[in-house]
């Protein structure tokens, strides 16, 4: 059975990216991998307690991204330091870390990626903190190049696009590495709506159409350019209502965060949630004519699929890995995500219902591809690998230790 490093997530309800996609693998894979995390008080990997695996079950929304430890299992940790490492930890056949790693779990791989018989692999996400590192936290911008050194130390990478792949494979090559391993654009699976397919077309009559973005709001999201974009149709007399959701990240979008409060108080129909659990998520798919994701750059864009998984048309963008998600229908791919470019195209779609109805049956015609493939694709490909000589391949710890 493979291991399942979960440490971040784990111990945070919050549902960022990297997050949703740690947790529908967890759950995609079920008995067939063991979840564990690498506890910083106990100085130890272990597998995953009865508190963290309820976190990964949550559906309510946290408001903060930061991983969480009560003070009772910090205790808890500290008092078991120096107990025999769990059995079941070593000997596995296999290890997967979905997770963008910190540096204090960078230093406690050695030990546990020792012990692991079969393959080893991380999922990669993307690199848009090289790529965009004007709008990348700092800490994050300055954490990259060492992290992106360390997946060199794996078996093989799952890149979740194309587009992720080949920059991974494009900053190796810049970097002169030597015998990387193997990087293979294995496509995310989705959760299919509730309600299925056929979710119902949003209520015509009177009501204004709802415009929905669903985006943390960050600097690389765009959310500026959706929001001029969305005054210009407002001051043309367009009727509307934009419905935002997300968690606010204000080192990076603290801008649109101000842009938001000061459109709200002008009036305008703009609605923000915030992070809201499933339910209140598929509510407002449920009541939105389409949607619109502004981002600048992403590893895969899962809100632009979700959408059309539901049925709902989106505008995005056409290039990189949202252009991957863009091919097969349902969607208004732009060339540019600037104001005109986002105003041209949601004006066109509240202007002409019929067109929306033909990228709506668009949307539902395409597969949707569950997380239960993702992840017997996953494991297949992991089979297919050798395990590799590496750095990180340090004798395992003596029994009891």
């Amino acid at each position: 059975m493979p291991l399942l490093d979960l440490t971040h997530t784990s111990h945070t309800r919050a549902r960022t990216g990297v997050q949703r996609v740690a947790r529908s693998l967890a759950r995609a894979l079920g008995e067939r991998a063991l979840p564990i995390c690498h506890d910083p008080y106990r100085g130890a990997w272990r597998p995953l307690e009865a508190w963290e695996r309820a976190n990964l079950a949550a559906t309510a929304p946290a408001a903060k991204r930061g991983a969480q430890w009560p003070w009772r299992a910090r205790l808890r940790g500290y008092f078991r330091r120096g107990a025999a490492a769990a059995p079941e930890l070593y000997g596995a056949d296999g290890l997967i870390v979905p997770e963008i790693f910190s540096p204090a779990v960078a230093a406690a791989l050695p030990q546990l990626l020792a012990g692991v018989d079969g393959p080893r692999v991380a999922l990669f996400h993307d690199a848009i903190a090289l790529q965009l590192p004007e709008l990348t936290p700092a800490k994050t911008v300055a954490r990259f190049p060492s992290y992106l050194q360390e997946l060199l130390a794996f078996d093989g990478v799952a890149a979740i696009s194309e587009a992720s792949r080949q920059s991974l494979l494009d900053y190796w090559a810049w970097l002169g590495a030597a015998s990387p391993p193997p990087v293979a654009a294995i496509p995310l699976g989705i959760d299919p709506p509730a309600a299925g397919r056929d979710e119902p077309a949003a209520p015509a009559g009177p009501a204004a159409p709802v415009v929905l973005c669903v985006a943390s709001i960050e600097g690389r999201k765009n959310h500026p350019a959706l929001l001029e974009a969305c005054e210009q149709l407002w001051a043309q007399g367009r009727a509307f209502t934009l419905h935002l959701v997300g968690l606010g990240q204000p080192q990076t979008g603290g801008a649109a965060l101000a842009k938001i409060a000061s459109l709200q108080a002008a009036g305008r129909p703009l609605r923000y949630d915030g992070p809201v659990d499933e339910a209140a998520l598929s509510a407002a798919y449920r009541e939105c004519a389409f949607t619109v994701y502004p981002s600048l750059l992403e590893g895969f864009g899962l809100p632009v699929l979700e959408s059309l998984a539901r049925g709902r048309p989106c505008v995005c963008s056409g290039r990189g890995a949202l252009g991957e998600a863009a091919r097969g229908g349902g969607c208004v791919p732009l060339e540019s995500v600037g104001p005109a470019a986002l105003a041209g195209a949601i004006g066109r779609l509240l202007a002409e219902p019929a067109a929306r109805e033909q990228l709506a049956a668009e949307a539902r015609a395409r597969p949707v591809r569950p997380w239960g493939d993702y992840a017997r694709d996953l494991l297949s490909w992991m089979e297919s690998l050798p395990r590799r000589p590496g750095f990180w391949d340090l004798p395992p710890p003596p029994e009891g230790v």
